[in-house]
């Protein structure tokens, strides 16, 4: 099975300091959800793996994520693609908790679901606690330069042994996947 696991705000949807709180806040980076269309059509299992402490923090509740992810795999569906999983730490930061990111708690979740394992799968991040996640889990981290990712690029660069592709966004990390794929 060929996998990849993308992170939600910043990498699929644009990303806020207030948090994203309905569905309506959820609004797409330019190109992703084709994106990830793409892949699905490629074969690939498309998994999501999203840190939302805004469920903690009270900002919004289960429902309003409910409405957020069936409006993220509904845009999905309707560009002839699918989101075969979700998952998500909704806890706070100084929680502790072995979900959040970049703990690998949301990884080994979704290798259960998926019956699969996640090594060698790509995961797709804006974060460093996206790209330490797919490390940790020996997948293979990709970073792009939306939401957060501009900052991440710094951090990486500056850290010699790390070498992780970075592309400017979803819809172009997918044709280099897309084409890795075909060249194996």
């Amino acid at each position: 099975m060929k996998i990849v696991v993308l992170d939600r705000d910043g990498v699929i949807n644009q990303d806020s300091d207030d948090y994203i709180k309905s569905a309506d806040e959820l609004i797409p980076i330019p190109g992703s959800i084709e994106a990830i269309a793409r892949l699905s059509r490629a074969g690939f299992t498309v998994a999501v793996a999203t840190n939302q402490s805004g469920l903690a923090r009270k900002l919004f509740d289960e429902q309003a994520l409910s409405d957020m992810h069936h409006k993220l795999c509904s845009m999905v569906q309707d560009a002839g693609g699918l989101i075969n999983c979700i998952f998500y730490c909704p806890h706070l930061p100084d929680d502790h908790c072995q979900c959040r990111k970049p703990k690998t708690g949301l990884l080994e979740k979704i290798e259960k679901e998926l019956k699969s394992t996640l090594a060698g799968s790509f995961f797709v991040g804006d974060s460093l606690k996206d790209i330490e996640s797919a490390l940790a889990f020996r997948c293979k981290p990709i970073l792009v330069r939306t939401g957060k990712g501009h900052g991440t690029e710094n951090e990486i660069l500056l850290d010699k042994t790390l070498s992780i592709p970075i592309f400017d966004d979803l819809a172009n990390a997918v044709t280099q996947i897309l084409a890795w794929q075909d060249a194996e």
